[in-house]
């Protein structure tokens, strides 16, 4: 069943602007270690940022909130599998709410993808509640 959806478009070109004014003051706030590593990385630094920015708006819609009731931007945070799939994990305020809406005998699964095509970068979020199946 599927507990909540959220999307965000982020304008990489604002964000871009943002690391230019602000650097580390903006990138410790919102972004963690992890996902700062991986944008500084990255050829496209501002895009990786307005990635992830734009997930963890569009994860805080999933979770009914939007970024108000406690949650603060690093309770979100965006990591790739080795496939490069994202992958949001959550803590937290973030996780308590996922908690709270995620029905008995169930697990919440938190399903994202990114996209970006300049100056735009877009998020969705859905998060899944499946049945927890017994082991044999």
């Amino acid at each position: 069943m599927i507990l909540g959806i959220g999307t965000d478009l982020a304008n990489i070109d604002r964000i871009a602007g943002t690391l230019e004014r602000f650097g580390d003051r903006f990138r410790n706030r919102v972004f963690t270690e992890i996902e700062q590593a991986k944008a500084e990385r990255r050829a496209d630094v501002a895009g990786t940022y307005a990635k992830r920015w734009a997930a963890k708006e569009a994860c805080s819609k999933a979770l009914g909130t939007g970024l108000r009731m406690g949650i603060a931007w690093k309770d979100m945070a965006v990591s790739n599998l080795a496939t490069g799939q994202p992958v949001m994990h959550v803590t937290g305020w973030a996780a308590d709410r996922l908690a709270e809406m995620t029905p008995e005998g169930y697990e919440a699964i938190i399903h994202v993808t990114l996209t970006d095509d300049h100056p735009w970068a877009q998020a969705f979020v859905v998060i899944e509640a499946r049945p927890i199946v017994p082991a044999p």
